[in-house]
């Protein structure tokens, strides 16, 4: 049976077991039911609920202004189309940094309210008290580091993160620190190849790039992005595999073209 056709549920353990046979990991996200279903029947590891939401989903320039009610909204959506794929849902900003007891509270309603099989939280030891005390309570985390959007105005770019010796040596140790207080899987995010080769190669625990290199256990890009449904998007790590918006805006065209002509419906489009 082929992969792609395998109904064997993904799990956390799974994951690891693909690391130890090097087969990579394949991951994207996705925010509704629909799309959620297209993506687990075409064979995809892994979905996650981004809070890229935040701008694909709702327009909103940052992921800082999605909240934790809309993310388990579409937490939800996504969980109730998916058979095969592991989801992971983001915890949205304000909802786990600087207080570990809402952090907890902030996870147990996602897996409560969404069904969903994991969470993913950005950054390393400044919320590892947060990270210890969600998964105290059993739930999976997977982690985040390089390019954390919702550190964006702290950065104040979104360029490449980890070019320099010094923030490379905290992203190794930071990195560490979430696999030894026991997150199940990393995704790095616009760092510099041979560093993203470096810490997979250094940890257990699987390791999904976004714009960082081949050399990792995975790869993940946003669905809207790699669809080619958004346009304004084009760092060097996206690979579009369709033009989407080509395509949709030609199809409503053609919609509102027939129907002005009077076109559609035709006889056998009535009752």
């Amino acid at each position: 049976m082929s992969v792609h056709n395998e109904v064997r549920k993904v799990t956390t353990h799974r994951l690891s077991e693909m690391k130890l046979r090097d087969e990579k990991i394949s991951m994207l996200t996705a925010y509704d039911y629909s799309m959620a279903q297209l993506v687990d029947e075409a064979g995809i590891d892994v979905i996650l609920v981004g809070d890229s939401a935040s701008n694909v989903m709702a327009g909103h320039t940052t992921t800082l202004p999605i909240t934790l009610n809309e993310m388990i909204y579409h937490g939800a959506s996504v969980v109730r189309a998916v058979n095969r794929a592991l989801v992971v849902v983001d915890l949205p900003f304000g909802t786990y940094q600087g207080n570990s007891r809402e952090a907890l509270n902030s996870a147990i309603r996602i897996m409560k309210e969404t069904a969903a099989d994991a969470v993913k939280l950005e950054g390393g030891e400044e919320v590892l008290e947060s990270v210890k005390r969600i998964l105290s309570a059993g739930i999976p985390i997977m982690g985040h580091l390089g390019l954390m959007p919702q550190s964006i105005h702290k950065f104040g770019t979104y360029s490449v993160r980890a070019k320099e010796e010094a923030e490379a040596e905290k992203l190794i140790n930071d990195a560490k620190l979430l696999e030894d207080a026991g997150c199940f899987a990393l995704v790095l995010e616009k760092i510099p190849a041979d560093l993203g080769k470096k810490v997979a190669e250094e940890l257990k625990i699987p390791v999904i790039g976004i714009g960082a290199g081949g050399g990792v256990d995975g790869q993940v890009l946003v669905l809207h992005d790699m669809l080619g449904i958004t346009q304004q998007f084009s760092p060097r790590f996206l690979r579009r595999y369709h033009n989407l918006a080509a395509e949709i805006k030609g199809s409503v065209g053609n919609y509102i073209n027939d129907v002005k002509s009077k076109d559609f419906p035709n006889d056998k489009e009535q009752y």
